[in-house]
């Protein structure tokens, strides 16, 4: 059986006046994001820091340097074929700078109500939740069968699927 290989990412959804700056991934062939609306990031370079890559990937993918920022978690991410993440999430409501065009997708600044309305992995939406929610740094494993959400770990213990937010309504 060939090892799947690891990679270390980063993922930050940015605020302002309520809405998050989203990337609607449609620029790039062969990508397991591709038609999804996701936040911005990318992958760690060698001897670099999570928070200095997702500094490098904001002013990259945006144009936008954050001024105000915070870890808010890690997020195991594994659907096969696709490498397996290790996803450092973040959250941003501060930063100067102005908006530029994205090589990887469409930058929208969307009304946090209406991401429930796109496509999206299932999972974000537990993640999204729980930065909403100023949850405590958490570590999440989101298991997927294709693009179908198989199994989710909160802090070492299984969230019941589809009815993970009332587990995370007993919690936060």
């Amino acid at each position: 059986m060939e090892e799947r290989r690891s990679e270390n990412t980063t993922l930050c959804y940015i605020e302002k006046d309520g809405k998050y700056l989203m990337l609607h991934r449609v620029k790039k062939r062969h990508d397991v994001n591709h038609d999804k609306w996701i936040g911005i990031g990318g992958h760690i370079e060698p001897n670099e820091t999570a928070d200095e890559c997702i500094l490098r990937e904001a002013r990259e993918e945006t144009g936008l340097t954050l001024t105000s920022f915070r870890k808010c978690g890690e997020i195991l991410f594994d659907s096969a074929p696709w490498p397996e993440e290790m996803m450092h999430l973040y959250y941003a409501d501060g930063f100067t700078g102005k908006l530029t065009d994205c090589d990887e997708g469409e930058l929208v600044w969307l009304d946090k109500a209406k991401l429930k309305e796109l496509p999206a992995w299932e999972g974000d939406f537990i993640f999204l939740e729980l930065m909403e929610r100023r949850a405590p740094y958490f570590e999440l494993e989101l298991h997927y069968n294709g693009e179908k959400l198989d199994r989710a770990i909160l802090n070492g213990a299984p969230l019941p699927l589809p009815n993970w937010r009332d587990a995370i309504d007993a919690l936060y």
